[in-house]
């Protein structure tokens, strides 16, 4: 798990088995799979709660990893909603936004992570994860 600064361009949605995790379910870590798009792979990640993750805005500020519109015409974030706007500009389900770089463990495939954490509402708890997409820096 790292923190990307350099342009990046987004390639294919990885698959993965499963994208929201609810209350205890993201304790003390959620386990997340995802099959790599180049070599079928199925990898593992672990998202601790309040512990993994760069603040998204890290990625789009000033355009320096993507620009606002590539996070937005890949469905990576949406626009956030006036009365979360606290969070930033650009969220995942209104909830604070975090994304890391991982890649596959068999071909060395670069991946960013985008997933949100938060309490939706008391007592309800979400990690959602947006997606796994490939990518590739950008000379």
């Amino acid at each position: 798990m790292y923190s990307i600064s350099k342009k990046i361009k987004i390639g294919k949605k990885a698959l993965l088995k499963k994208d929201r995790f609810i209350n205890d379910e993201a304790i003390p870590a959620a386990i997340v799979q995802f099959t790599c798009s180049e070599c079928s792979h199925e990898n593992t990640v672990e998202i601790s709660p309040y512990q993994s993750g760069f603040p998204i805005l890290q990625i789009y500020n000033e355009g320096k990893v993507l620009s606002k519109s590539d996070l937005l015409g890949n469905q990576m974030t949406t626009e956030t909603s006036q009365r979360m706007q606290h969070y930033g500009e650009l969220t995942v389900n209104d909830l604070p936004t975090l994304y890391f770089g991982t890649h596959c463990i068999s071909c060395n495939t670069n991946y960013i992570c985008i997933f949100s954490y938060g309490e939706k509402q008391p007592s309800l708890e979400i990690l959602n994860i947006s997606g796994i997409w490939e990518y590739q820096e950008v000379e």
